[in-house]
């Protein structure tokens, strides 16, 4: 077995995910994005799936590393992708990254990194002039394309050029809002690369803010149904797939799958692993739901429990022609069987099938729910025998009529009640009206909002867009059941969801004055074991209030739920809760995405319903300017991917499209063996392109939000000339002090080399002072470097115009790009022109402002401000200008007038009198007492002002020993602070 697994291993296979005729059966996707390998600035675009006969050729690249990371916050999941491929010959060859994602997610970022360079995307509005060249006829989403339905999965493909011996890395990010179906919230991830990976690695945090009731990793699953996942137990039992790893407290849960080769090999020995599922629930909360709100936003999910059911009046309309004889039809009586033992004593139901003809198994009628009327139906189903053509508009028009005329009959009795059409189809119309138009409008004619379809469909010649507008416009959802399906187990999973409906007519309304948007807030049911979620934007408040309404029906009665919600309150225990859970840096902002990502379904689904051109363009602008907003790509946006130009002697060309592409240093080199370690990232986020357009303005104000959001974690600092601001979390005291250094000079800003392995220096630049100044020159950092040596050496070295990370390999970042990679060590996110976040050892975070001047004055240079941002994971031992605050207590305290900053008495005698000054302030540190007055300082790129106590003098007697202390010889010195410990 070990030799096979070698073989394998050794046997270069290269795409991450990829196609090939002998697997084609585990490859039941239908859509996939693809790129011109003509054009440089190539769209990734859907196209249907071809299986592919691909023979392995061992010049082809081989995947090193593959690492799937998401962070699921209060339902909403941040997924990164990272694939590593070396190219171990010295030819250039092609490599092509492909990778299933859920069509219900947005891509938010692609990037590619080629040689040590970076290719970013660009997310753009779709131009129109694309349909006629064909770009929206190719099986990829076109702007009338239905929203896909959550739970399917489609492929991302790119492919790149990779120069001999040097690695490509695809960097791949998309968010999605799990829906809860059937009391759970499923995760899924895809793991498919069609070959063993010496390094694969999935990984799943949750954070939620109510107690996790329900969690279980269930076997990895190919298609529908479970893989084998290498782990059976001796009971016969199958548990989590192999290496799964559960950390899990009340509100937080990681989950790790990362098999060895070995393990891979006995699940699947051709990499195709299958989907691993991680299912979930959280504590309801009762009365008006769950709050939540941060950054200006806030979402509620209301999912009541405990309520009767409300009885249901259900026709199924079921086509019967000959494309469903055998497996299909087979399967839909097994379904509709198990379903007629579900219905409740208090239900009313009736079938219609359709082909040529149409048949109604009672006429004129609903039926109660009794043994003898449920005998009588198993008979009638199971006499159906599939023939003729296909009358899609026939059919449904007689449901609707049916249930309408029941329904007019049973006016009173059947008030609260819920009335719905299960509609199933495996074909397009062929017989009688074949019109889509004139189907859909009859459809809503027939309906007229008395009650809500529900459409299926079976298998790949069906009409998804039509069924999807069908349902769409009749209050109904639609759901696919996949050719190669068991359909009888997804027929019945898509009955249980609808199947037990506990409210109607649900409206969910908020303070006029206090809600700017909100998105669908109208419900026609509510369906047991689901939820209903409401996101909204905030006004500038002059209330911290907001009333929250929400009415509906039951089987009883109607049902109103009232409450006052503290805004501030509320964002108060989100930043608490998410706090408390260490979320990261996804947490920020994660409330207004969500928002954004529900108003583009909105817009796209209003589109679809819209009846007039005008109503149409107003639904596909709104929901245009929200995807570039959020750089989502959605049906109306493209993504435009810079590509790299090899060379015929196999390095990269020089050429206007790199223009994230930093200029290359002497110890930067793009020639790797092949036992190098790849670089490993595993969060990615928005990437703008360093020269902003009008179709991406939006989305880099949503990006620099981020960013402040991120820098205002701590006042603690090195700004400006440089201006230090150090707040003592102790004494809860802010301290400031200035540092009239020498150009040259590289300062110790922070040091912990003994323990957490970190040090930061800073390199000065000078400056002529302003006319008029006291100062004779100024001073910034124009480079300042963060070496982290634990657990072994890397490092981020950072000036205003690039950033260099050395962690096993060397990339060069311009400081024009918005990129966020993560390895094993270091965690880094630049947002172009604005900011710089460093993460180590997952808890220590220092953030770099970048300042640039357009049209700089003599005394001004592009500089660097430097943050210490979460201190977390630094020793007591920290020491440096900054670092010997972090856990230093200082007091403060008022001394009498005849002292003085030298220590004498201050009493002088003037004409004979004494005359006694007035007393000072001063702070006690350690044993040293320093005379300080209250001063302000502004920062965060003058954003905010802070109070705080300034000692002159260069800080003497606040600072250990002297300024010289603090002058190191070079910008990577790791060594000791010269007088000791920062002993307390």
């Amino acid at each position: 077995m070990l030799l096979i697994v070698l073989v394998l291993y050794l046997c270069p296979v290269f795409q991450c995910q990829t196609e090939d005729t002998e697997f084609s059966e585990d490859v039941d996707f239908e859509e996939e994005f693809t790129t011109s390998n003509m054009d440089s600035n190539a769209a990734p675009l859907r196209i249907p799936r071809q299986v592919k006969s691909l023979l392995t050729k061992e010049t082809k690249p081989h995947i090193q590393e593959l690492s799937v990371q998401t962070t699921i916050i209060s339902r909403y999941a941040f997924t990164a992708v990272s694939c590593s491929m070396l190219n171990r010959h010295s030819a250039a060859t092609q490599g092509v990254f492909q990778f299933h994602i859920p069509t219900a997610a947005y891509i938010s970022n692609f990037t590619m990194i080629v040689g040590g360079r970076v290719f970013p995307s660009q997310v753009k509005a779709k131009e129109k002039k694309m349909k006629k060249e064909g770009g929206e006829n190719n099986g990829k989403k076109n702007k009338d394309t239905p929203e896909p339905r959550e739970g399917e999965m489609e492929v991302f493909r790119m492919e790149v050029t990779i120069p001999g011996r040097n690695r490509a890395m695809f960097l791949l990010t998309y968010e999605e809002l799990l829906q809860r179906r059937l009391g759970r919230y499923e995760h899924v991830t895809s793991v498919k690369p069609m070959q063993l990976v010496s390094r694969l690695n999935v990984g799943v945090t949750i954070v939620e803010h109510s107690r996790i009731t329900y969690l279980e990793v269930l076997p990895l699953r190919n298609g529908k149904t479970p893989a084998s996942n290498g782990n059976g137990n001796a009971d016969g039992k199958i548990g989590p797939p192999v290496s799964t790893i559960v950390k899990q407290n009340e509100t937080f849960c990681k989950i790790t799958f990362s098999p060895n080769i070995v393990q891979q090999a006995k699940i699947a020995t051709n990499g195709m692993l299958g989907e691993f599922v991680v299912l979930y629930d959280v504590e309801r909360e009762t009365g008006i739901g769950d709050i939540q709100v941060l950054d200006g936003h806030f979402v509620h999910y209301f999912a009541p429990r405990d309520l009767p059911v409300v009885p249901k009046n259900v026709v199924f309309v079921i086509d019967t022609s000959a494309s469903m004889v055998g497996t299909k039809i087979r399967q839909t009586k097994e379904a509709l069987f198990t379903i007629l033992r579900e219905l409740r004593p208090n239900d009313h139901f009736n079938f219609v099938t359709f082909s040529n003809r149409i048949r109604v198994w009672q006429q004129g009628k609903l039926v109660p729910v009794t043994p003898n009327n449920i005998r009588d139906a198993k008979k009638f189903i199971y006499m159906i025998s599939p023939t003729g053509g296909t009358d899609i508009n026939g059919g449904i028009q007689t449901g609707s009529a049916l249930l309408s005329n029941y329904l007019s009959s049973k006016e009173e009795s059947h008030h609260n009640s819920v009335s719905l059409i299960i509609f199933l189809t495996d074909g397009r119309p062929t017989v009688g009206v074949v019109q889509s138009p004139t189907i859909i409008g009859n459809t809503k004619a027939a309906v007229q909002e008395k009650f809500c379809l529900f459409t299926i469909g079976m298998g790949d010649d069906v009409d998804y867009r039509l069924l999807e507008r069908m349902s769409l416009e009749n209050c109904g959802t639609m759901r696919r059941i996949p050719e190669d399906a068991d359909a009888s187990v997804m027929l019945k999973g898509f009955y249980d969801e609808i199947g037990t409906p506990l409210l109607s007519d649900i409206r969910v309304e908020y303070s006029e004055d206090a809600v700017e948007y909100i998105t669908q807030n109208l419900f026609t049911n509510y369906f047991n074991g689901s939820e209903l979620i409401v996101a909204g934007k905030l006004t500038n408040r002059s209330s911290d209030l907001l009333h929250v309404q929400v009415t509906a029906s039951n089987s009883e009665r109607s049902i109103v739920l009232e409450k006052e919600v503290s805004l501030l309150e509320q964002e108060q225990e989100t930043e608490r809760r998410l706090a408390e859970a260490e979320a990261g840096p996804k947490a920020d902002g994660y409330v207004e995405r969500l928002w954004g990502y529900l108003s583009v379904k909105d817009g796209l689904k209003g589109r679809l319903r819209s009846q007039t051109s005008g109503e149409r363009e107003n639904y596909t602008q709104h929901a245009k300017n929200l995807s570039l907003t959020y750089n989502f790509l959605t049906p109306l946006t493209q993504m435009i991917v810079e590509k790299p130009q090899v060379l015929a002697d196999g390095t990269l060309a020089q050429t206007e499209a790199e223009a994230t592409e930093a200029p290359p240093t002497p110890e930067s080199s793009n020639q790797l063996s092949e036992d190098d370690n790849s670089l490993t990232p595993q969060s990615l986020h928005r990437n703008e392109p360093p020269k902003p357009i009008s179709a991406v303005a939006k989305a880099t104000s949503g990006v620099s939000k981020l960013a402040k959001k991120s820098v205002t974690l701590s006042k603690t600092s090195a700004d400006g000339d440089p201006h230090f601001v150090v707040e003592i979390p102790h004494s809860k005291l802010t301290v400031c002090f200035n540092i009239n250094g020498e150009p040259g000079h590289v300062i110790r800003l922070v040091t912990d080399h003994k323990h957490s392995g970190v040090t930061v220096n800073g390199a000065l630049i000078g400056a002529p002072a302003p006319a008029g100044s006291h100062k004779e020159q100024r001073t910034y950092f124009s480079t300042i470097t963060i070496v982290a040596d634990k657990p072994k050496r890397s490092y981020i070295e950072v000036t205003p115009q690039k950033v260099i990370l050395d962690d096993r390999d060397r990339m060069i970042l311009p400081s024009s790009s918005s990129i966020s990679v993560e390895t094993a060590n270091l965690g880094v996110v630049l947002i172009a022109n604005t900011n710089l976040t460093v993460t180590i050892q997952g808890t220590i975070q220092f953030v770099i402002l970048f300042h640039h001047y357009k049209n700089p004055a003599p005394f001004q240079r592009d500089h660097l401000g430097f943050y210490i941002a979460n201190s977390k994971g630094l020793s007591k031992d920290t020491h440096g200008l900054l670092g010997q605050f972090l856990y230093e207590d200082i007091g403060l305290t008022q001394l009498p007038g005849n002292f003085s900053m030298a220590g004498e008495n201050s009493t002088r005698e003037t004409l004979g009198k004494n005359i006694t000054l007035p007393s000072y302030h001063a702070l006690k540190v350690k044993d040293r007492t320093v005379a300080v007055i209250k001063k302000s300082r502004r920062i965060y790129s003058g954003k905010q002002t802070v109070d705080c106590w300034f000692a002159k003098n260069n800080a003497a007697k606040l600072i250990d020993g002297q300024y010289s202390d603090y002058v190191v010889s070079h910008l990577f010195d790791t060594g000791d602070w010269a007088n000791g410990t920062n002993s307390h």
